[in-house]
């Protein structure tokens, strides 16, 4: 028999994420560094990408990344 899965509350917060090499590497980031403080994250979406500029060239990629965590009861 399956077990029943009750209700759940999820809280959804943004990281961003930087890196000089790539937006996957920024958002990797982004994960990696907010699961050393929060549990149980469930779910990240990249909701924007966008790169940092100056004197024409690209010195940074920034990923931002909205995490899911269960709250716990």
């Amino acid at each position: 028999m399956a077990k029943k899965q009750g209700d759940s509350v999820y809280r959804i917060i943004d990281v961003v994420g930087v890196s000089d090499k790539s937006w996957e590497d920024a958002g990797r980031m982004a994960v990696q560094t907010a699961a050393s403080s929060l549990r149980d994250l469930r779910v990240a979406e990249v909701t924007k990408m966008d790169m940092k500029v100056e004197d024409g060239k690209v010195t940074a990629f920034r990923t931002r990344v909205a995490l899911s965590f269960k709250y716990e009861s």
